[in-house]
């Protein structure tokens, strides 16, 4: 085994156990040493089932042993967000009010995991109810580059544990932006699937029509692996598609040649810090020197969906939160109680024009990718924000709405994203940037990131931990 184990990819880790050289067992336990040596200052971890993921790793080990090898992430130990059910496991969604709360079934994207062989080495932290801060007793994750910068929102332990090699994978979940935020703060890869590409059955809701469950990984090539593993249809969640899943990780050496690429310059540029800009302009020209037709084009304006999304999310919220708000009002976080009375307090006709004016939008974005197959763009207006500046966010409903403008508009659309390490500050932080497409083109998401992750080497740095 590597003397260094924990950085391996995901593809590398797989094949590596599927021929002997790495030994589930030896891995798992390698992994949990590091977990309880590094997550003590970087608390990426709610939960660690050290046990469960022992025995997971004795079992596969001798399936494997026998020739009955389930696939790419047979043997290999991963994390999920502590929001995804996982039976008799605490599962508290970054909620005082849930600690205790052991479900008695898994979550269907549990479920898929165990059924790859995969091993669970515990539940990652996350956000008080997904939303934007984490509940006043439940310090933080920690970002791995710098503690004094943001580790992102909602899945801050997905994005610092996949950073840090404290799992090979994990799982995240997008509302406003929180698969995308954490994988730029962190340096990792992160894809946001199509609205219904993976089921919900089984995860804390925070605004079902807005929630998206997708993978943190160090990879586009990881993060094909995991796609194909949780994606597809689900009799428990009627909203999952019955679209077929392709083999994400075989599409990959069809590469992009000949793709066309939009690029809005004035979207990308209008507000936004001159580190971000350069390093898309920068992932501009690698992906047009790897035979994308790069077109200038011009997005639909996103201006009144980015207002809308707080009041949207705000009233599914307070729906997902009925059994417990306002009865249980005190034991929630100021944050996430101020969301749930946005939501109680709009009425119906201002409900109505959201729903309108989403319609709206989701129209103009299909007709914008008539003529074109991806879209490339910032991850967030400011490269790499400190913990401090974050903190003061909400004093500013502008400073809000230009972190959600370039996230938010495809989680109303649904739309699929992948966000890909594109460069770093002159302090050593990463820097991100997305790829935007067609619903249900995750392969071509895929296939781009991948594509740029071979000709460049940004996904491949490690903090300094």
């Amino acid at each position: 085994m590597s003397n260094d184990p924990h950085y391996l990819g995901l593809v590398d880790v797989a094949e590596r156990i599927k021929v002997g050289a790495l030994s589930p067992v030896a891995l798992t336990e390698a992994m949990l040493q590091r977990i309880d040596k590094l997550d003590g200052s970087l608390r990426s971890y709610a939960t660690v089932t050290a046990d469960v993921a022992r025995s997971q790793a004795r079992e596969a080990e001798a399936e494997i042993k026998r020739g009955a090898w389930r696939g790419p992430l047979h043997g290999v130990p991963i994390a999920v967000k502590d929001l995804c059910y996982t039976k008799g496991i605490p599962t508290a969604a970054g909620m005082p009010i849930h600690k205790n709360f052991k479900p008695d079934r898994d979550s269907t994207v549990v479920v898929r995991f165990a059924q790859a062989g995969a091993v669970l080495l515990g539940k990652l932290q996350l956000t008080e109810g997904a939303f934007a801060d984490h509940h006043p007793s439940i310090p933080p994750p920690v970002n791995p580059w710098n503690k004094d910068h943001w580790s992102g929102a909602s899945s801050s332990g997905s994005g610092v544990a996949t950073a840090a090699g404290l799992c090979f994978a994990s799982l995240g979940s997008d509302t406003g932006g929180s698969i995308r935020f954490p994988s730029a703060a962190n340096g990792v890869t992160g894809l946001k699937p199509t609205w219904g590409r993976v089921s919900r059955y089984g995860v804390f809701a925070l605004a079902e029509s807005l929630d998206h469950i997708g993978p943190m990984t160090r990879s586009a090539a990881d993060a094909a692996v995991v796609l194909g593993v949780i994606a597809g249809a689900d009799p428990n969640d009627p909203t999952a598609v019955q679209h077929p899943v392709p083999n994400y990780l075989a599409g990959l050496p069809r590469g992009i040649r000949g793709v066309r690429i939009a690029v809005d310059r004035a979207f990308n540029t209008t507000g936004v810090d001159k580190d971000m800009v350069k390093v898309v302009d920068d992932a501009i020209a690698v992906l047009g020197d790897l035979g994308a037709d790069i077109r200038e084009a011009k997005f639909p304006s996103p201006d009144r969906i980015v207002r809308d999304w707080l009041p949207l999310c705000a009233v599914e919220t307070a729906v997902a939160h009925e059994a417990t708000f306002p009865k249980h009002a005190d034991q929630y976080g100021p944050g996430l109680r101020g969301l749930i009375e946005i939501g109680r307090g709009l009425s119906g006709l201002d409900l109505t024009k959201i729903l309108i004016a989403r319609a709206a939008f989701r129209g103009e974005v299909e007709a914008f990718f008539q003529d074109v197959d991806l879209l490339v763009i910032p991850a967030q207006y400011a490269a790499a924000p400190t913990t401090a500046a974050m903190a003061t966010l909400g004093e500013d409903p502008k400073a809000i709405e230009m972190l959600l403008r370039f996230t938010s508009p495809f989680d109303v659309t649904g739309s699929p994203t992948i966000t890909l390490p594109g460069g770093f500050t002159a302090k050593g932080l990463p820097i991100a940037f997305q790829l935007v497409s067609r619903p249900f083109e995750e392969d071509l998401l895929l296939r781009g990131g991948h594509a740029f992750q071979l000709a460049t080497d940004w996904h491949k740095r490690r903090p300094p931990i």
